[in-house]
């Protein structure tokens, strides 16, 4: 199974803006690293209704692309062990 898949061409944008607010939030040193994804996910499904308007598939698509972002974060950090 492929989430990829499942995202939007609209939403695609916002995997690496996603990515680049949660390492923003790493350098923060007042947020521990466990809330990120808590904190990224109302800012991820916020953008995908700015992009998709207010509805329940823009806030799938949100959920999707915070998990996929949170998950290229860690998939990174594993390869470079």
């Amino acid at each position: 199974m492929n989430i990829i898949n499942y995202i939007t061409e609209n939403a695609l944008i916002l995997i690496p803006v996603l990515y680049i607010i949660g390492m923003i939030l790493k350098g923060i040193e007042r947020i521990k690293d466990k809330y990120i994804p808590l904190i990224l996910l109302p800012i991820g499904i916020g953008l995908a209704m700015a992009l998709m308007g207010i509805n329940i598939n823009a806030i799938i698509q949100g959920v999707l692309v915070v998990g996929v972002s949170v998950y290229t974060n860690q998939l990174i950090k594993q390869i470079n062990k």
